[in-house]
């Protein structure tokens, strides 16, 4: 007893640091979103599906290159999404609400392995990665 008095603060800091990792774990978990070189990484070695659920007139303007345009509204019953639902989902929008929401709408689709991409398209440009626009 004497020991976790004289040492509190340390019991306190080691709790804490404790709850934060547990908290990242528990993050991770849920489907929370990846960052831009997780996503490639998805794309080159997993064969994953790139999904823009931005509205027509926002994908024109600019888009991830390779990525398909399913607006947020039209996601549920799209014929483009994947008949495969063990495939990775790679969600983006121009910067990463929608895309969330649509990742969480996949999930519960059945597509267990949908994310969304943090930042969205403002990180993808940020990072340097390919964009294109439609004509």
């Amino acid at each position: 007893m004497k020991f976790i008095i004289d040492n509190w603060m340390l019991i306190l800091l080691a709790a804490a640091s404790g709850g934060m990792l547990l908290w990242q774990t528990l993050q991770k978990t849920q489907g929370g979103a990846i960052g831009c070189a997780e996503a490639v990484r998805l794309l080159n070695r997993e064969k994953a599906v790139l999904v823009d659920v931005c509205e027509p007139a926002e994908f024109a303007a600019g888009h991830a290159g390779g990525a398909r345009n399913i607006p947020l509204g039209s996601l549920a019953g799209s014929k483009d999404l994947p008949s495969n639902k063990a495939l990775p989902v790679v969600v983006m929008c121009a910067s990463g609400a929608r895309a969330s929401r649509a990742a969480g709408a996949l999930r519960k689709a059945g597509y267990e392995r949908a994310v969304a991409v943090a930042g969205g398209l403002a990180a993808w440009r940020e990072a340097g990665l390919p964009v294109e626009k439609s004509a």
